[in-house]
Formats: C-alpha cells, structure tokens, sequence
C-alpha cells in the first residue's frame, strides 16, 4: 500500500510541474496533436476521391457551315434517239458544237412516207364526200341510220390515218430537246438508223450543278434555298443556291444528295469536276475541346465528363465540326469543366480532385 501511495504522489508532483514549469511545451505538444489529426483526416477524403484534369471553357459562336466534297454534274444530259428507221441524209454536227433548242441534229431519208400521206389524203377526201352523201340520204329518209354512222367512222379513220402519216414525216428530222453542247459525234451520213437508234448526246452545262453527300449527323443543318460556295480543283471559287436535298440516305454510305445550282454563262466550268462545297447554315454555341475528351456513355451515347459540384457527371453532345485545333462540340452550358484526363476512371456521382488546365482558343 505504500507503494501504490508513493507512486501516486510522483505522478501528481509530475504533473504539476509540467502545469506550472513547462505549461509552454505542453500547449505545443498539444497542437502539433491536432494537426496531425487534421492530416490524417484530409489524407483518408483524398483517399476516397479521383484526380483528374479538367478545362473551363465557355462556349464561343462559330459559323457552323456544312463542309462537303462533290462534284460538277450537267444540268441535263440526254441521249437523243430516232423515233422511226431511215437512213441519215444530213451531214453530221461534230461534238464539241453549241446547238440551240430545236437545232436539226439528224435527218432521215422519207422513203415512200410523201407518197403515203398522198394516199391518206385521197382517202380523206373520198371519205368526206361519202360521209356527206350519207348524211343527207338518212335526213331525206332514203338511208338507213347504219350507213350514215359508218360513213362518220370512216371519215374519222381516214383522219386519223392523213395524221400518222405527217407525224411520221416529222420524225424523220430529230431536233435538239434543249440548248446546250455536243458530247458525241451526231450519226454518220449514210448510218441506217432504227427507232431507238441513237443520234447524238447533249448535255446543258448552264447552269451547272455541284453535287455534294451530306452525313446523316449535319443533313439537319442544310436547307434549300441555302447560299453555298464551291472551290474546284483549279482553284475557281464559284456561288450558288440549294435547289435540292434528298429525304432518302444511300444505302451504303448513309449520306444525302444535295445540289446546288450555279450559273455557268460562259461554260468554263465542266461536268465532272471535283469541288469542295461550303454550305451555308446558322451559327451556333460550341466549345473546343481535344478529340481526346469525348467518351461514351453505358448505353452507347457520344459526350464528355464534366465537374459539377466537386463530382463527376456525363452529359451528351452534338458534333459540330473536327479541327487541327480539336473538336467543336454543342449541347452544353455556355460555361463547362470538361474532364480532358481521367474521364474514362468515373462514372457518374464520383467525387473527383480536379487539376485544371487552360482551354483552347
């Protein structure tokens, strides 16, 4: 017992000294305790977050214009044919020549076809003379009502023959549908032509039409009546209007044909010619972000991570445009922290430490 009441006397003399004496060092003591608990509890929330790296970007207008590749494409390109046979008996107009709306191009030898609309006219007119006999016997009574009625078919047969026989003589002279030029050789003197047969090509290069495919993702953005520009291969830079965009994609390559029409006066633009089309559309909100940043969503939707309220959360975007400089997105709030680094490692609702970097200009 007076053990225990000696060791009870030490331990009060020592903490009494430490009280009195050495009140300074056990305050210090004290705090570095606390700091250290405060360490140790910052350490166990860094522990429970995600580091990533994020860009505060607000969102800037560009001109969202629809850029395609295409080409220059006639206006309109027909095959002329023969409608009836004969021989050509007109020199041949060389391609390459301009020709105007209802130019002869081919001229058939008419055979026999003048003596045959000779006979339909004799025809004609023996039918009139008996269509008009039989008239006047049935109003007399001295005809039946029959004959009267088969003298009027008649008549109307022999019309109809006298009109086959001068549309036949009119197609023996095959004429231009439509202005434009030559892109064949018309058929040779002498050639037999057969209904079908084929007399020259032509093909109206003003105006002239570009023809671009717009992917599925911007065939929205395009309208007709659009002001659009073109570039072709030569470095000629040309103007227009959208005068048509088809509502069916093509099968194989999901993408929409539009055309625009521009005036080709002097013909040096030709069919065929590669361009690179700029169509006009109205402009939009984007960011700009690196191709990097984009990510999918568990059901397949293209967007990006941003930081809200210390975690992070996906939103879905709408591709505008792909840059040397990155890529331009929409479907955003005009001020976002985009995750560019680590966006792969959180899922929606995780607490992230964010490093931030500067966003592009």
């Amino acid at each position: 017992m007076r053990l225990i009441s000696l060791l009870t006397a030490i331990l009060v003399t020592a903490s009494l000294y430490m009280v009195v004496f050495e009140r300074d060092a056990l305050l210090a003591f004290a705090a570095v305790t606390e700091d250290e608990e405060a360490q140790s509890e910052t350490i166990e929330d860094s522990a429970e977050r995600v580091s990533v790296v994020a860009m505060r970007s607000v969102a800037q207008e560009i001109d969202s214009a629809v850029l395609v590749r295409g080409r220059t494409e006639a206006a309109r390109q027909v095959d002329v044919r023969a409608e009836t046979s004969g021989l050509v008996i007109s020199d041949p107009l060389r391609k390459g020549a301009y020709v105007e709306a209802g130019q002869l191009l081919c001229q058939l030898d008419p055979g026999t076809r003048d003596a045959m609309l000779s006979e339909a006219e004799a025809r004609l007119a023996e039918a009139q003379i008996n269509n008009t006999a039989a008239a006047r016997l049935a109003e007399g009574g001295f005809a039946s009502e029959t004959r009267a009625v088969g003298a009027q078919a008649t008549l109307q047969s022999a019309e109809a023959s006298v009109q086959a026989a001068k549309k036949e003589l009119e197609r023996l002279n095959i004429t231009a549908p439509f202005a434009g030029l030559l892109e064949s050789d018309a058929a040779e003197l002498g050639s037999l032509l057969q209904p079908g047969g084929h007399c020259a090509t032509i093909i109206q290069l003003n105006p002239i039409k570009l023809v671009g495919f717009v992917p599925e993702t911007e065939v929205n953005r395009v309208t007709v009546g659009a002001t659009a520009g073109a570039t072709l291969a030569t470095g000629e830079q040309v103007q227009g209007r959208v005068t048509f965009l088809s509502r069916s994609a093509d099968d194989t390559t999901r993408t929409f044909r539009v055309e625009i029409e521009v005036p080709n006066g002097d013909l040096t633009i030709r069919d065929g010619q590669t361009a690179e089309i700029v169509i006009a559309s109205d402009g939009a909100q984007a960011h700009l972000i690196p191709g990097s940043a984009l990510t999918l969503s568990d059901e397949g939707t293209i967007g990006v991570r941003v930081v809200e309220d210390g975690a992070a959360q996906f939103r879905p975007i709408v591709y505008l445009r792909d840059t040397i400089d990155g890529v331009w997105i929409g479907g955003l709030e005009e001020e976002a922290e985009i995750i560019t680094i680590g966006q792969e490692f959180v899922i929606d609702g995780v607490p992230v430490d964010v490093t931030y970097q500067e966003a592009n200009q």
